[in-house]
């Protein structure tokens, strides 16, 4: 049975152009023969657990799944788990208000010492936009006055930010174009570092789901959040979007998406890093908004999370000896923290995954939309 599960491992792999001990970057090394059987029978589950584990390795982690979803490997193997957390997505709302701060607790919580050493200067946690950028801080500022621009930010505006991380656009709106903020997250850490590096601006960082949101504001923008609301909420989110924003304002979305309407997301992410996270389609989207908001431009520049997720990295590996001093990163964070970060990039590059950013008016605006660039 084992010869079995490694014959057809090997043959899979083969697709993909990945040889077992192999001396190519993208090549893994098994150091266990159990992995053959705990990958095929579980899955992205078994296969990351295993890594986790030690079973197995890569030189170039990235670029090995690169390899595979590029050849689509993913189609062939589902595994048990998937199938499990798929039957629950369908009989239950796993986003619902109840569970609210969930994420906030499983993955923002878990240390913003870990985050500072890891992300940009302003604390961005979502796709930078490296278009004319040199480095990390250069893309997600890019993205920030991108983001702006499409919104047409002026002086004096009340702008909206649902899902506002540690405060990266909060501030630099406020900072660079004079409007007042409100950033809402579910994340107690992201509050309270928010708030200072927010600290004398017009902004106000509240601990709030989406869900209770009253107000109007002349533009609301939402970066890396929708992620985590789920295929069943994705219609109420958008109504309470449309009830905040003013009948002449503009909403920004910016969101990682899926090629495919899928009703749960991946089986390691969801147990080990984004608890009942999901990514939208096209598809899920558009049927969000219909009769809510007129769609005034889409852009997609998912190819660049790539290079922000590849930035991650190397600040993540570069100061992993200071990290580490904290007790509660051990070597098996070490480990499943690489394989987040470099499968994501992998599948950033082999465009398996999107990022968007999608403007929406309530009643399209006259003339047309001009803020693009």
């Amino acid at each position: 049975m084992a010869n079995s599960f490694k014959k057809t491992a090997v043959e899979l792999l083969a697709a993909a152009d990945v040889k077992i001990n192999g001396s190519r970057p993208w090549d893994i090394r098994v150091f266990d023969e159990r992995f053959y059987q705990r990958a095929l029978s579980q899955g992205t589950l078994g296969l990351g657990e295993s890594y986790m584990d030690n079973w197995w390795d890569a030189e170039s982690l990235d670029q090995f799944f690169y390899q595979v979803l590029n050849a689509e490997l993913q189609k062939k193997i589902k595994g048990f788990p998937r199938l499990w957390i798929a039957v629950k997505a369908v009989l239950l709302n796993l986003q619902r208000r109840s569970k609210a701060y969930k994420i906030g607790e499983k993955h923002y919580d878990i240390g913003n010492d870990l985050y500072t050493l890891m992300l940009d200067k302003r604390m961005n946690y979502s796709g930078a936009y490296w278009k004319d950028a040199k480095n990390l801080d250069q893309a997600q500022e890019a993205k920030l006055d991108l983001i702006c621009k499409k919104l047409g930010l002026k002086p004096g505006m009340s702008v909206l930010d649902i899902g506002s991380g540690w405060g990266g656009f909060a501030k630099y709106a406020a900072e660079k174009y004079n409007v007042k903020v409100v950033g809402i997250t579910v994340s107690k850490e992201q509050v309270k570092l928010a708030r200072e590096i927010c600290n004398g601006l017009p902004v106000d960082i509240r601990l709030q789901d989406y869900r209770n949101l009253e107000g109007k504001f002349d533009r609301i923008v939402s970066i890396g959040m929708i992620e985590h609301v789920g295929y069943k909420n994705y219609r109420i989110y958008m109504k309470v979007v449309y009830d905040c924003l003013h009948e002449d304002g503009l909403f920004l979305l910016q969101t990682i998406g899926s090629n495919k309407s899928e009703v749960i997301g991946d089986a390691w992410m969801d147990k080990y890093i984004f608890p009942d996270g999901m990514l939208p389609s096209p598809a899920h989207i558009t049927k969000a908004v219909e009769g809510l908001f007129i769609m005034e431009d889409w852009h997609n520049f998912g190819a660049d999370y790539d290079k922000t997720l590849m930035a991650w990295y190397s600040n993540f590996e570069k100061n992993w000896d200071t990290i580490k001093q904290n007790k509660k990163y051990d070597e098996r964070f070490y480990r499943m923290w690489k394989y987040y970060l470099l499968s994501c990039a992998g599948s950033f590059r082999a465009r398996n995954i999107q990022l968007w950013q999608i403007v929406f008016s309530r009643k399209g605006i006259p003339g047309g939309y001009t803020h693009r660039l």
